[in-house]
């Protein structure tokens, strides 16, 4: 996993942006799309409304949903309220070039195979994601992948639900469709995650996160996160 070090949330977000820019271009240039998936948090919103207003390709541009909360519509909770926040209306992207997970859906399996299916249309079959973002929990959670759910053991399919986790089931995607991703960037700020961001760039696979593939990820933290930034090589550290 390739690392680099940043001053604070903000900036680490930036710089998040500034990768997915130039992933999006390689991508459509090779492949005529740029398909990708988002996690929800407060540094990825910064994220995000910083990427709104960067040169992107938005026409070929697809925009899937990491995990949900499941929440009717409009919700505060719901990681799509951000999601559309931050993008629409902000960025020459169209409603529909934003694939949200129905989790309002009286029937949430049925909605599940549909969200997987869907990323079948849009990223081929088995799909293959350009890019996954993904955060980082004080107790090792990736996405809606959180400890000792059966959710951790799902290996034949791409979309699935879990328990509840904090009060809400939730809607997911899997190890399968994440470990897939031609590339994965994590974003981790905050002094919380400094246990757990050790354990993650050592590949515990004791912690959800540390079961995720590493030889395609990179992982963008702020000082606070990464702890003591000593223990870095002179090329991890920005």
């Amino acid at each position: 996993m390739e690392v680099e070090v940043f001053a604070d949330d903000e900036s680490t977000a930036r710089a998040a942006a500034k990768r997915i820019v130039a992933e999006s271009i390689a991508a459509v240039a090779a492949r005529g799309r740029f398909v990708m998936a988002v996690s929800g948090g407060h540094t990825p919103w910064i994220m995000l409304r910083i990427l709104a207003k960067e040169e992107l390709p938005w026409e070929h541009l697809h925009v899937f949903q990491v995990d949900e909360r499941i929440a009717p519509i409009g919700h505060a909770e719901r990681n799509l309220t951000h999601l559309q926040e931050s993008l629409l209306g902000m960025a020459p992207i169209h409603p529909e070039q934003i694939h949200a997970m129905a989790v309002e859906s009286p029937d949430l399996e049925a909605a599940a195979a549909q969200y997987a299916s869907t990323l079948c249309e849009i990223a081929g079959s088995p799909p293959m994601l350009d890019l996954v973002h993904l955060g980082l929990g004080p107790d090792g959670h990736t996405a809606s992948l959180v400890p000792e759910d059966p959710v951790l053991k799902v290996t034949d399919r791409d979309v699935a639900l879990t328990g509840a986790y904090q009060g809400r089931r939730r809607m997911t995607l899997t190890y399968p469709i994440i470990n897939r991703t031609r590339r994965i960037l994590w974003l981790v700020t905050g002094s919380e995650k400094v246990n757990m961001l050790a354990r993650l760039r050592k590949g515990d696979d004791s912690i959800p996160a540390g079961r995720v593939q590493q030889e395609r990820a990179l992982l963008f933290s702020d000082r606070a996160a990464i702890g003591d930034v000593s223990v870095l090589s002179a090329k991890e550290t920005s």
